[in-house]
């Protein structure tokens, strides 16, 4: 974890303010860009991309969880729930130094245009800046990939050069990944030398070139997963240089800081204020999954404010809890319609009711990985500044992650039992590392070690003992659990393979095919004459090749 210290102080140094809902903005208020090309600082612009980029990851993960039911969407209708504007600080992000619908220059300050700069300086300079240039091409390079994911294609070979191409043209998904993993390669080359960082701040790995090094090789590992090139897979694996232990893992490190600029982990600005818990519901479908299978890092991801809930062990509410008087609809035979029983208070998928005085009542976010409360089960309410502060994780890119991408791709069951083994192991090990955050909690009533080899011995059993489709959805189910926090893996992980079928489904019994890409940002379409807006949700990314929806994917 990085120095509270030295994050609070490059936040500061920013002007970094922390907003909710297109939720935390890490765009720096002044740009570097203002400045000559000559005259721009290479840290500032650095820091410019790094917090450009973790303010993306924490948008795309909250899109991305919501429709895979590890977190909660709240609409009844896939295309009214996902409009136009949805990634449009995204796309300003990674590109530009963003405009408004009026086409004035906006604070947004993109991760491309502050690596032309980076490049410029480098290629100019006497100092060398290679440890800038190749960490704001790895972002750049992810960020490419993950806007292919989410949108099918992007601007690539048009892009960042305003003279030549002031309406650019968007480039095919697979030609994009190409070039980002082309970038990756110019990454590797310059970081590979263990350049001095030259005064940078990195806000992920402490200017440990070898680790950015064990990011890159991942970024290919889970390009490789995605495309089907076994061969590039086994190449990286083969190498051994990629993110294999959690001491490597990629994360964005939260403060406890709430004054100006705010740098707490955004659940944890939501969900721990002094009028109780503002963030958005808990998934019911994550929750009763994990409770059903008495799976120990619920005590860590969720905290339960109730010891019932209305319509499963208390009674029904209908000014807290509508739904506990509904009799569930046919369409959701067979799964929890509202109420997941002991106190995990949440909502289903699509559920788009008002919200009632439930603050004090719902389940909030966990000591995982917000750094809120752990639940002791003590029942207590939410509240400024209890629990670990909020100074919790983005996770990214995290060890356990790549072994279930191993796993998906072994060629046997055995071995992909193994992975998923270690796979939940490592989740497991690093989850339970955040109870201490929380120094009011009673830990004695953590899942001990015997517990948790019960929980991992079962699933595995299950696994083994499991065939076809129940095989994989256990797999994937508990690939699921570990993403929750950093969920961008499972919108892909969903539309490669279809798993897990166990999804609850929609509130609505029609809401639509499931989003396989989203709409084009609208401020883009708007400015760039080039660009037309999809009138529906149905594009496939190139490397999903999976039938058109509705049949696809089955858990809709």
């Amino acid at each position: 974890m990085r120095n509270y210290i030295k994050l609070f102080s490059i936040f500061l140094f920013a002007g970094l303010a922390f907003t909710a809902c297109e939720t935390t903005d890490l765009d720096l208020q002044i740009s570097p860009n203002d400045l000559a090309a000559d005259q721009a600082d290479p840290n500032l612009l650095l820091n410019s991309i790094q917090l450009a980029y973790g303010s993306n990851q924490q948008i795309l993960h909250d899109n991305a969880d919501d429709l895979t039911r590890i977190g909660y969407f709240n609409n009844r209708d896939y295309f009214a729930g996902l409009p136009g504007n949805t990634l449009n600080g995204v796309w300003s992000r990674v590109y530009s130094s963003g405009t408004n619908l009026a086409g004035e220059i906006t604070s947004t300050v993109g991760i491309l245009t502050n690596l032309q700069a980076i490049e410029s300086i480098n290629a100019e300079s006497e100092t060398d800046y290679s440890f800038h240039e190749g960490v704001a091409k790895t972002l750049y390079a992810h960020s490419l990939f993950q806007l292919v994911d989410f949108l099918g294609d992007a601007a690539f070979s048009q892009a960042g050069n305003a003279t030549e191409f002031p309406a650019p043209a968007l480039d095919s998904g697979a030609d994009v990944y190409a070039g980002a993993l082309a970038l990756l390669d110019e990454a590797e080359t310059l970081l590979a030398a263990d350049p001095a960082p030259v005064g940078a701040t990195d806000l992920f790995y402490d200017e440990d070139t070898s680790k950015w090094v064990k990011l890159i090789n991942t970024l290919r590992l889970r390009t490789y997963f995605l495309t089907g090139n076994t061969a590039g897979f086994n190449a990286v694996i083969a190498d051994d240089n990629f993110i294999s232990d959690t001491d490597d893992d990629f994360q964005f490190q939260y403060g406890t800081s709430a004054l100006q600029p705010d740098n707490r982990h955004p659940d944890y600005i939501d969900g721990y204020t002094p009028s109780g818990n503002g963030e958005e519901y808990r998934s019911n479908w994550l929750m009763n999954q994990m409770l059903v299978n008495d799976d120990p890092r619920r005590f860590y991801y969720f905290y339960r404010q109730q010891d019932a809930t209305p319509g499963a062990d208390a009674p029904a509410d209908e000014e807290t809890l509508v739904c506990s008087f509904v009799v569930p609809p046919p369409h959701y035979d067979g799964f929890i319609y509202c109420s997941v029983p002991e106190g995990y208070w949440g909502r289903s998928h699509g559920n788009d009711e008002g919200g009632p005085p439930d603050n004090f009542l719902t389940a909030a976010p966990g000591v995982y990985p917000a750094a809120g409360k752990f639940d002791d089960s003590a029942f207590g309410v939410v509240g400024l500044g209890v629990g670990g502060g909020g100074a919790g994780i983005e996770p990214l890119m995290l060890a356990s992650y790549v072994d279930f991408w191993r796993g998906a791709m072994a060629t046997s069951d055995t071995e992909k039992a193994a992975f998923l083994r270690a796979g939940m192991e490592k989740s497991i090990a690093k989850v339970q590392s955040f109870g201490s955050l929380d120094g009011g909690a009673d830990l004695s009533t953590e899942p001990d070690e015997d517990a948790v080899t019960d929980f991992i011995d079962g699933v595995i059993d299950s696994y083994n003992a499991a065939t076809g489709d129940d095989k994989e959805n256990i797999f994937a189910e508990q690939f699921w659990v570990t993403l929750y926090g950093g969920a961008t893996e499972s919108y892909n992980y969903y539309r490669k393979t279809g798993f897990p079928t166990t999804l609850a489904p929609n509130w609505e019994p029609d809401p639509g095919s499931f989003p396989r890409t989203f709409l084009l940002p609208e401020n883009e379409v708007i400015n760039n004459s080039s660009l037309t807006q999809r009138t529906d949700l149905s594009t496939q990314v190139f490397w999903d090749t999976n039938p058109a929806g509705p049949a696809f994917p089955a858990a809709n």
